[in-house]
């Protein structure tokens, strides 16, 4: 099975990668929640493009991909779930939890720290949300997120099945949580016990900072009610709220070789949970 895994993970992944991506654009189109401040063809060749960057930065700086690290993970005895006698199940239960939670400790850093929130603000910058939103990350961001990930399965030991289906399911629920669509807010009542739901997840895209920094998570739900992060709705409603950051409201940010420059452009801004000052802030405004 590992063999198995190991050899077609690329083509796993990018199956149901471009799967989820169609199925969560049609749905976009069919029944969106919001209406778009920009066309798609305005915004869609920078974020689709950035998708193709971090593919290849990927695969040129880590030639052994996260499976690949389970699988020499397990072939060395590496790891806490090495170490121990488990049911499988529960092994792969558990590193996919772990994984997740891994995820947004990760996110809530990404936030925290200055230096890390200059590369993660990319993804924040988009002025609108939909589906290629989730996939809006900037190559050195996903440098980095990689190495942590790298690091969390050897040191838990996950198994290469766990870690194939934690990608295949953080891909799909960010796809998912990202996308522009209408759900009956009985059923995202429901749902968001479970999943994080696109209205759960757009309140953390306002350009309003204690709602930037609010609802973390990315597939698992249950660590921002955990840890105290989670905000039910925006204040001005999903339909009224504004989506994106104060320093980049013009459209030629949505340019690729802009969204690939906007980490060394401008100030941090009020946005890092320890930059935050209140109202007299400074507002970073580029210059």
């Amino acid at each position: 099975m590992s063999d198995f895994i190991l050899d077609n993970e690329p083509i796993i992944r990018l199956s149901f990668f471009a799967g989820i991506l169609l199925a969560v654009a049609l749905w976009e189109i069919l029944a969106p929640r919001r209406k778009l401040s920009l066309s798609r063809w305005s915004r869609w060749p920078g974020n689709l493009g950035l998708v193709v960057l971090n593919t290849l930065t990927l695969r040129f700086a880590f030639p052994f991909a996260a499976v690949a690290m389970a699988w020499l993970a397990a072939e060395r005895g590496w790891g806490l779930f090495n170490l121990v006698e488990l049911p499988g199940w529960l092994v792969v239960l558990l590193a996919i939890a772990l994984l997740d939670l891994t995820i947004y400790i990760q996110h809530v850093m990404v936030h925290a720290i200055p230096l890390f929130w200059r590369l993660h603000r990319l993804h924040h910058a988009d002025l609108d949300y939909d589906v290629t939103t989730g996939a809006r990350f900037h190559p050195l961001e996903i440098i980095l997120s990689m190495g942590i990930k790298l690091s969390v399965i050897m040191l838990i030991g996950a198994p290469a099945l766990a870690v194939l289906i934690f990608e295949v399911i953080l891909n799909a629920t960010a796809m998912f949580n990202h996308g522009n669509v209408r759900i009956p807010k009985a059923v995202d009542r429901v749902l968001r016990w479970f999943v994080v739901t696109p209205d759960m997840h757009r309140v953390h895209h306002s350009v309003t900072p204690r709602e930037t920094n609010s609802n973390f998570g990315f597939n698992l739900p249950w660590w921002d009610r955990i840890f105290g992060t989670y905000r039910d709705q925006p204040e001005g409603g999903h339909e009224g709220m504004t989506i994106g950051i104060e320093q980049f409201r013009e459209k030629k940010y949505e340019r690729l070789d802009w969204l690939l420059i906007q980490p060394f452009l401008g100030k941090i801004g009020r946005y890092a949970i320890n930059g935050q000052r209140g109202k007299s802030a400074e507002k970073g405004k580029t210059r």
